[in-house]
């Protein structure tokens, strides 16, 4: 335990000691750098170039503003958007625009900006972490995702959390001269398939358990750790039809926190799969439900996110006000490796196209233009 804490200490996130009135001025700082945003987007595809031998593709993607689609001359390699064809990279989760692969061959985790349209084209950015340590009876190769606690791994107390399929989530603060990971063994079965998320309101990492009937934070800074029971409130009456077809989807719970609001949800999601195509299943979100939670453990349903659009993808969950895309509030963006989809939370509505494989299933949020 006191070598888990001495880890621990290397990895605290900080906390600020600016003054009242320059933590003011920082944040109407903030507030107007947010009315210069790069838009929310995704990458469609990367057009492979000649000679095909070299395995560079084009960038192309779609911006949510204006919807359109935008060839890029940024270029990337194959592999990290065709994982099936190139290599033995594999692509395993995205934060803030960064997208994490891991190399089959020396099993090294590395976070790169070479899917984010934003960063540059010349110099991309390619960050090797420390190798992986596997705890006893864990593994290291399949994770559920990762998630940063701010914007680049380059900063000085950036924290990248990998949460393992199975019991091992893992911690590592890349800027540091030597980086370390710290690793900890979850005990309760209920959150081995879950997904980490980072919380910039309450500044620890958070894990919903299947269900979403608890949630584990862990407060690197003060080296605490605790786990939550979830009450839900405000549960609607279902059809008997609703309730048979979520009955037979397979569950998954997120978490997704808006900077501009301050608030925290829960969506479950409920998918099902749609067709069976070369022995591998394609799941079609049937539907969806939101819950607010409080600070006294409760989730309470609700169909009002207020002027809010969430986006859900293989990458860290974000909202954004609608009215800064020009996009419905009140509304849920789906993608994933083979659904892009869309839910109108005002009367559950939810539209979903299936399709060819989503090359880069990773919403890309809004970054600041300085």
């Amino acid at each position: 335990m006191s070598l888990l804490i001495s880890r621990l200490s290397k990895l605290h996130l900080g906390k600020s000691r600016r003054s009242p009135l320059l933590l003011l001025l920082s944040n109407e700082f903030s507030s107007s750098l947010r009315k210069e945003q790069t838009p929310p987007c995704y990458i469609v595809s990367a057009e492979l170039c000649e000679p095909y031998k070299a395995g560079l593709g084009k960038l192309v993607r779609y911006n949510f503003n204006d919807k359109t689609m935008i060839g890029l001359e940024k270029k990337v390699r194959g592999e990290l958007v065709y994982n099936d064809l190139f290599g033995t990279v594999v692509t395993i989760g995205a934060s803030n625009g960064w997208v994490a692969t891991l190399n089959g061959k020396d099993g090294i985790l590395r976070l790169q900006d070479d899917l984010n349209p934003y960063a540059s084209y010349t110099d991309p950015k390619r960050i090797p972490l420390p190798p992986l340590v596997t705890l006893p009876r864990c593994q290291t190769q399949i994770a559920t995702n990762v998630s940063m606690s701010s914007s680049s791994p380059e900063d000085e107390d950036c924290v990248v959390a990998v949460k393992f399929l199975g019991p091992q989530l893992s911690f590592c603060r890349p800027g540091q001269s030597k980086p370390v990971w710290v690793n900890i063994r979850i005990d309760n079965p209920c959150f081995y398939s879950s997904r980490v998320m980072f919380s910039k309101k309450d500044n620890v990492f958070c894990i919903l358990g299947a269900g979403g009937h608890l949630m584990g934070s862990w407060d690197l800074q003060n080296h605490k750790h605790k786990i939550q029971r979830l009450r839900f409130e405000n549960i609607p009456e279902l059809t008997k039809p609703t309730n048979e077809l979520m009955d037979s989807c397979c569950t998954y719970e997120h978490l997704v926190e808006s900077v501009t609001t301050g608030e925290t949800f829960m969506l479950k999601q409920y998918k099902k799969t749609s067709e069976i195509v070369k022995g591998v299943a394609k799941m079609k979100t049937r539907n969806l439900m939101v819950f607010k939670l409080d600070d006294q453990g409760n989730a309470v349903y609700t169909q009002d996110i207020g002027g809010l659009v969430i986006f859900l993808s293989k990458s860290e969950p974000f909202c954004v006000p609608a009215i800064s895309l020009g996009m419905l509030p009140n509304s849920v963006e789906t993608l994933d490796s083979c659904e892009h989809g869309f839910v109108d939370l005002d009367d559950r509505y939810a539209y979903t196209s299936i399709g060819s494989p989503n090359p880069a299933p990773f919403f890309i949020p809004p970054q600041n233009i300085y």
